[in-house]
């Protein structure tokens, strides 16, 4: 690849081989495309990880739960220390942000979400979920990437965006597609080829080399578990980048770096990793990136001990941050066409442990925000009952990928069925 200087301005030229080959994929994706809308002009989804592990016992609370404050004699919330949302639940009072957009009718609260059969390792939950795929069974493929294989053919390049290092497993597909951005001034591609395990492809090695982050954006906040991505290399050629390359190359870096230059915040963040990654989300938003989805994460929620300082500063950031982001799209005129729906790899279980913190659980609650969602709270609660617990875990009361269902046919408005590999009951959520 070759750079010529124009007017001051840094051109890149694209080696012949790699024109020819951009030229004919874009002529086969033209004929393949299924959605011809963008991120300019119709629904845009936010996917936010809420990356270790998240306790939503003390995040929804059910402070009237005589079950809960036994098996959390030292970190169960009282009733002075929540937000009510009913005469049985609660948010962790950190959540004023949050309790902020549940009044307005802005959040929908979905208690309980899980899957069979759940797995309490971080990396293989997490490509579960990832994957959306049944425990037993392991899929190569993102569920995000197999949305874009099925309904994105011929979209552009950025038709997913990822702020942070690694691309998540969620993106990975046949046919690579996506971004992944550092910070505004580290426009950067994703190498797909193969090495041995432990080991960066030269490709990948020299662009880490050229973008290293020079910014707070390099970590996640805190905690032993940050954004698990899954497996680090996705299942790709070294082909199979060239041509993504390719495509890519047409995009110049310059266009991004020109959005987050350009178009200012409407809105006050919190100035952690967080808040820096919604606020640039924001802005690419505002400067009409034809993204369909941007994927963010927190890290931080693996609490073994010591659990209630850590888990306060979070769940303050995590609703400061989401609300600010609100806040956002709405002085854009945009908050119609964004939904934000935040995940986490499991829950915690019921207990507290001897180190005043928790360990690896199961269900948990999801969160989706926007002003076209179904507000309040969804599905029940699990109970708490020990005889109704398995192995000191809640029992999920919905499966996650009813909400993945949902988001697709609902919100992106395709079949989930080809990308979720069957036919799951969508969870109404807007």
């Amino acid at each position: 690849m070759r750079s010529t200087v124009l007017g001051g301005a840094i051109s890149w030229t694209v080696p012949a081989f790699l024109a020819n080959t951009f030229s004919a994929l874009q002529a086969e994706a033209a004929d393949k495309a299924t959605q011809i809308v963008t991120g300019r002009d119709s629904n845009i989804l936010v996917i936010l990880q809420m990356a270790g592990g998240n306790d939503g016992l003390n995040t929804v609370v059910p402070y009237d739960n005589d079950n809960y404050h036994r098996a959390r004699p030292k970190i169960g919330l009282s009733e002075k220390q929540i937000l009510k949302l009913s005469d049985e639940v609660g948010l962790h009072e950190s959540l004023a942000g949050f309790k902020e957009l549940y009044d307005a009718g802005h959040l929908s609260v979905i208690q309980g979400v899980g899957y069979p059969n759940p797995n309490r390792s971080h990396f293989r939950s997490t490509e579960i979920w990832q994957t959306a795929t049944d425990s037993e069974k392991i899929e190569a493929y993102g569920w995000l990437g197999r949305y874009f294989d099925n309904a994105c053919s011929g979209c552009d390049p950025t038709v997913g965006v990822n702020i942070g290092r690694q691309m998540p497993q969620a993106f990975f597909a046949k046919h690579p597609k996506g971004v992944s951005l550092d910070s505004p001034a580290n426009y950067r591609f994703i190498s797909g080829e193969k090495t041995k395990s432990g080991e960066m492809s030269s490709t990948e090695e020299s662009y880490r080399r050229l973008n290293e982050p020079e910014n707070e954006m390099a970590e996640n906040a805190g905690g032993t578990v940050s954004a698990i991505s899954g497996p680090a290399r996705a299942p790709v050629s070294t082909l199979d980048f060239l041509e993504r390359t390719a495509l890519d190359a047409q995009i110049s870096s310059d266009k991004i770096r020109g959005i987050a230059s350009r178009v200012e915040n409407k809105a006050t963040y919190p100035g952690s990793q967080l808040g820096n990654s919604l606020k640039l989300v924001a802005k690419l938003i505002g400067g009409g990136l034809p993204t369909r989805v941007f994927y963010v994460s927190q890290g931080g929620y693996d609490t073994h001990t010591n659990q209630t300082g850590a888990h306060e500063r979070l769940l303050k950031d995590l609703g400061d941050a989401v609300k600010a982001f609100v806040e956002d799209m709405k002085a854009q005129d945009n908050l119609s066409r964004v939904l934000v729906m935040t995940f986490s790899e499991f829950g915690r279980r019921v207990a507290e442990n001897a180190s005043s913190g928790t360990d690896h659980g199961a269900a948990a609650p999801m969160f989706v925000i926007g002003n076209q969602v179904k507000a309040g709270l969804l599905g029940t609660y699990p109970s708490l009952a020990p005889g109704d617990l398995f192995q000191g875990d809640l029992k999920y009361r919905v499966d996650f990928r009813s909400v993945y269902a949902a988001v697709l046919e609902e919100w992106l408005q395709t079949k989930s069925a080809p990308i979720l590999g069957k036919q799951f009951a969508p969870l109404r959520i807007v």
